[in-house]
């Protein structure tokens, strides 16, 4: 983060009496000009200019706002405001221009008989996007701990912080403090609540540098619950997030959100669903992962021992079609509300497709989505791994019109999903690879019971589907976890 002066934390007086904020670069403050001028003349009236220090005109009763500190600390959003104020601090307001309210307001007839009697305002210059961050960083009391970081003149900001080892390889946003504080506007959480403990070097994680890393990976301010959650969800014993580094395997958190949230961040989940093109599904899945690097340590080369890897470690997040599926969502498949928001964490690889477009029947294309999952890391394991199928639409449309439910669809593809131990112990077949032999003549779950997750989601046109294989499930690996998402 960038070095700033300390904040001013002392918070303006304004003259008591009736006060008026505006600005000259305002035709509504141009037009009750004359007003002002009428009221200054008629009683105690304190004119505030943002702009022009002679505007409405040069006179002891207009005073500049020159560092805009008054408009700030008193929120003025819209010029011209007129205040009541008593004892320093505004009591009452009134925005824009109404010749009635504001003769009812100051208790003075005949105000502007000569001017339209309305007219709307405009936006207060301490509002402006260009300078409001730069106000709020300078005026806002920051209590942000992080460390600041100087760049020098001539460094390019970008190429710094890639050079700090910062990066996913991708190009980060700058954290700057404004954009920091902007972050931490996303949450009702204080900047040092202490999130969790982030492996692998276990360092606890405030909100405040969950929102740096939410910054660095491009999310927007609403972002950052989910972001939050996912942190929580990801620093459990049960996810075994020190594990899913640690591993060899190509596997990383892998972020399906439900409920509200997801029409409110405005995610993907209908075409390219886990594709690129989305900032809510391309940014809180990689900044999660930037939290996991540039907090907890978990580098690739270093903790993270991942033997090839897979595009989706730089962050995997999508949102289940809730609304277009003939079932229950997921979460509430865990045992959620369809009032809440979630996200469940999946220790998954990249996903991969289950291609049928001539099955007409649910039962064949349960049989053929069955044979797919066999697949599921290996065809010859079992009970080991879990992994999550997502339906496109055009596949549940079979179920839907055959009337199935999550629960029948479970029933019958797991019934097509029970191995033979003779098949798939080591040796079998001249293949050195497989489960012990001690299973041998007995029939073999591929999946634990509830070790495969189904959501809804993708294009309406096109008869494919996909699966996302995990990592070790269970006590030794990781299972699941699903966390609310909390504002």
């Amino acid at each position: 983060m960038a070095q700033h002066d300390a904040p001013a934390t002392t918070i303006p007086s304004l003259p008591d009496g009736l006060v008026a904020i505006v600005k000259k670069d305002c035709p509504t403050c141009v037009l009750v000009a004359p007003v002002l001028a009428d009221l200054a003349d008629r009683s105690a009236l304190t004119v505030i200019t943002q702009d022009d220090p002679q505007f409405p005109q040069d006179a002891d009763w207009v005073v500049h706002d020159t560092d805009l500190s008054l408009s700030w600390h008193h929120d003025i959003e819209t010029v011209p405001t007129l205040l009541t104020v008593v004892n320093g601090r505004p009591t009452d307001r009134i925005v824009g221009w109404s010749r009635p309210e504001w003769e009812a307001f100051t208790r003075t007839d005949s105000l502007g008989v000569d001017l339209r009697p309305w007219s709307p305002g405009c936006g207060s210059l301490s509002v402006d996007p260009t300078i409001a961050d730069q106000l709020a960083v300078r005026f806002s009391g920051s209590t942000l701990t992080s460390r600041r970081i100087e760049i020098a003149v001539l460094e390019d900001d970008w190429e710094a912080m890639y050079d700090r080892g910062w990066s996913d390889g991708m190009p980060v946003v700058p954290p700057t403090e404004a954009r920091v504080l902007r972050m931490l506007e996303g949450t009702t959480r204080q900047p040092d609540d202490i999130v969790s403990i982030v492996p692998p070097d276990l360092v606890e994680c405030t909100v405040e540098k969950v929102a740096i890393n939410a910054v660095m990976a491009g999310c927007m301010p609403s972002y950052l619950p989910v972001v939050i959650a996912a942190l929580e969800a990801a620093c459990t014993d049960e996810f075994n997030m020190h594990g899913l580094l640690a591993t060899t395997m190509p596997c990383g958190p892998v972020m399906i959100i439900n409920g509200p949230v997801r029409e409110r961040l405005q995610m993907n989940s209908g075409v390219n669903v886990l594709g690129q093109g989305n900032r809510a599904n391309s940014t809180i899945g990689r900044a999660l992962q930037l939290v996991i690097r540039n907090v907890g340590g978990g580098k690739p080369g270093g903790v993270d021992r991942a033997t090839q890897g897979n595009p989706s470690k730089y962050g995997l997040c999508f949102a289940e079609d809730e609304e277009g599926s003939a079932w229950e969502s997921l979460a509430e498949s865990r045992g959620f509300t369809d009032g809440q928001s979630t996200v469940t964490l999946f220790p998954g690889e990249g996903p991969r497709i289950i291609f049928d477009q001539q099955s007409r029947s649910p039962e064949s294309l349960t049989k053929h989505i069955a044979l797919a999952l066999r697949a599921n890391i290996s065809p010859r394991m079992a009970m080991m791994f879990d992994a999550v199928l997502v339906l496109s639409p055009e596949h549940m449309a079979r179920y839907r019109d055959a009337g199935w439910d999550r629960n029948r669809f479970l029933e019958e593809v797991s019934s097509h999903l029970v191995l033979d131990g003779d098949d798939i112990v080591r040796g079998s077949d001249g293949i050195e690879e497989g489960m012990p032999e001690f299973l041998a003549g007995s029939p073999v779950p591929k999946f634990q019971r509830g070790g495969l997750l189904v959501v809804h989601a993708g294009g309406g046109a096109g008869l494919f589907s996909s699966t996302i294989a995990g990592w070790v499930t269970g006590e030794t690996g990781s299972v699941p976890v699903t966390k609310e998402i909390i504002p």
